[in-house]
């Protein structure tokens, strides 16, 4: 069973921050989960909420705030006071943590409540910069991004991002296309996902935080679980 440390370690540390991402950086996980938003000044910042309301100290919507404006915020002091001070990451900075891993980066665009206009090139263009694209991952809601991720740079992997149970499956992950499918673990269980497994397109769920649900997600075919504690699952699958 492949582990992604869901926005990082972040069930130890503030998620999509980089304390959180350097703690998933250290361990021997496959890979990492962030999601990117784009800023007022068309700056890519790594947070999951469309507002900072929930993870800092601030009020408001990323797309109505500058980076600067954003800095001023307190993004750690939420989860513990050890944290006080911590800033929102850039998405340069993120990949900069992983440049010198072997770690598959799935980086989740934003899009899916407001459309961010060029940001699947921006993502695109850093990725490239980094000599990433062997080891990433796109996935999103908006498979409108996904479409143009694929159509724009072939060679990165792409992920339907659903929470809902699906008819059909395969035929519409192959027309978005995708290469992918991410889902939330309950739905990976029922029957319409048998032909998921076995037509080989990798399946990957998310939340997974309890260990019996994800021994049950390996037992059906499941290639990898996003967990907020990436270390305790990976020594749950290590001493298997």
């Amino acid at each position: 069973m492949d582990i992604f440390a869901h926005r990082g370690a972040s069930g130890t540390f503030p998620e999509n921050t980089i304390p959180a991402f350097k703690e998933a950086a250290s361990l021997p996980i496959h890979g990492v989960e962030f999601d990117v938003h784009m800023t007022a000044d068309h700056e890519l910042v790594v947070i999951h909420d469309e507002k900072i309301n929930r993870t800092s100290n601030g009020k408001g919507y990323v797309k109505d705030l500058t980076l600067e404006e954003l800095r001023t915020f307190d993004f750690g002091s939420w989860f513990a006071p050890e944290f006080k001070g911590t800033t929102i990451p850039t998405l340069r900075e993120v990949l900069e943590v992983f440049q010198s891993t072997e770690h598959v980066i799935n980086i989740e665009l934003k899009s899916d409540i407001f459309p961010y206009d060029g940001m699947v090139q921006q993502v695109i263009e850093l990725i490239e910069e980094y000599q990433l694209t062997a080891r990433v991952i796109l996935s999103s809601f908006d498979h409108g991004a996904i479409q143009l991720s694929k159509q724009l740079a072939p060679a990165i992997r792409t992920a339907t991002l659903f929470m809902e149970v699906l008819v059909n499956p395969v035929n519409y992950i192959r027309s978005v296309p995708a290469d992918d499918l991410h889902i939330l673990f309950p739905a990976a269980v029922r029957p319409s996902m048998r032909e998921v497994f076995e037509s080989g397109i990798p399946v990957r769920t998310f939340t997974v935080n309890d260990e019996q649900y994800a021994k049950y997600m390996q037992q059906v075919g499941v290639q990898a679980i996003f967990t907020d504690y990436p270390e305790k699952m990976y020594t749950l699958f290590a001493e298997q």
